[in-house]
């Protein structure tokens, strides 16, 4: 179904990343994970990438407002996008895509994200945790520096909040950083997700990011021990 709607408010993020606060038209429901198509209108410049782009929505259900999160590339629709005045209006088609929480809440839950792929995961643990659910939710989440991890502060502060949520953010350039980090360094590997999760037999995996990034990051909890037929993913390409 196709919606119009206004933006009401635009907020940075991280280094780069800017998250964009829409109004919810009246009737849109969608489920945690789910993404949508948004559609500029009468843009003042365009390219062979066309006037819209896919978002994961970072926003759960119960709020107010629908909010995508993108970094901002040097494209047309970029710039464009970024330059909205508030109260702008944009077409959106959706919601589509079916990486949402699995019902069985004695299987964990583990997210993997590697920047701008956290956004259908920041969905997913505010619904969670809005909703009281009982699963156990692990988000391993990787980055450059602290400056480019978007919703650091927030779900460190989740984190302190809910027992059933653990943050493992993770640095892979912490030494260019100005600020300090005293959390985990280096890429994603079998190893990290050994040290957090006692059995990676159990778990329900979800994976978001570029295809060649979700690929990765497939073969290497099958190779730790993960079963196959427990992975869900979605591939964004032009993040």
């Amino acid at each position: 179904m196709i919606y119009r709607t206004k933006l009401k408010k635009k907020e940075e993020v991280a280094e780069g990343t800017t998250a964009f606060y829409f109004e919810k038209p009246a009737g849109f429901m969608y489920k945690p994970g789910q993404h949508i198509d948004i559609k500029l209108l009468n843009p003042r410049e365009t390219d062979a990438e066309g006037n819209s782009r896919i978002f994961s929505l970072v926003s759960a259900p119960y709020e107010e407002d629908i909010t995508v999160t993108t970094r901002m590339r040097p494209t047309a629709f970029k710039r464009v996008f970024g330059a909205m005045p508030l109260g702008t209006e944009v077409e959106f088609e959706g919601p589509f895509g079916s990486m949402v929480l699995h019902n069985d809440s004695m299987k964990p839950a583990v997210f993997l994200a590697g920047g701008i792929g956290i956004t259908p995961f920041m969905s997913m643990v505010r619904e969670a945790i809005y909703e009281k659910l009982p699963h156990k939710i692990y988000l391993f989440y990787s980055n450059r520096r602290p400056e480019d991890t978007a919703f650091l502060k927030k779900l460190q502060e989740t984190q302190k909040r809910n027992p059933n949520f653990v943050l493992i953010a993770t640095m892979t350039d912490a030494e260019k950083s100005a600020k300090p980090w005293n959390g985990e360094r280096g890429y994603i590997d079998g190893a990290m997700l050994k040290k957090f999760v006692s059995d990676l037999t159990k778990p329900i995996y979800y994976l978001a990011g570029p295809p060649l990034m979700v690929q990765a990051m497939r073969e290497m909890i099958v190779k730790a021990g993960a079963d196959e037929d427990n992975i869900k993913s979605e591939e964004f390409a032009g993040y």
